[in-house]
């Protein structure tokens, strides 16, 4: 037996906040709960491809840095979808990069580190 990735859950302080960007950014559908949190759907089935988000209110703010973070992949030029990403509130942050990277990273409005990939990952 193995596991897939069915959903993956960001804390959140601001839900509200948080729903605009990433339901843009992905394109999710918004599934808002009564209890401070939202679920954010793919469109179609969730897969291992597209798992849903769960935002969870905690009421706290991000401390240190991520130490899981999505990795995305555009469908068109990823320094068109970077700069998207920038106009819906995320912005540029450093974690060390050489500037060779096949990445960007970035971060949403609550800081958290999510990198957009020059091109799909390789097996």
């Amino acid at each position: 037996m193995v596991v897939r990735m069915a959903q993956y859950t960001i804390d959140v302080e601001d839900l509200d906040v948080m729903v605009a960007f990433w339901s843009a950014a992905l394109g999710y559908e918004v599934r808002q709960g009564d209890d401070g949190s939202a679920k954010l759907l793919p469109p179609g089935p969730p897969s291992a491809a597209a798992p849903t988000i769960w935002l969870q209110g905690s009421g706290t703010a991000k401390q240190g840095k991520n130490r899981v973070h999505l990795d995305l992949v555009a469908d068109t030029d990823p320094q068109a979808e970077v700069r998207r990403l920038v106009g819906l509130g995320a912005r540029h942050v450093d974690v060390g990069q050489t500037g060779n990277e096949g990445f960007t990273v970035l971060a949403d409005p609550e800081g958290n580190e999510f990198c957009v990939l020059d091109r799909p990952p390789t097996r």
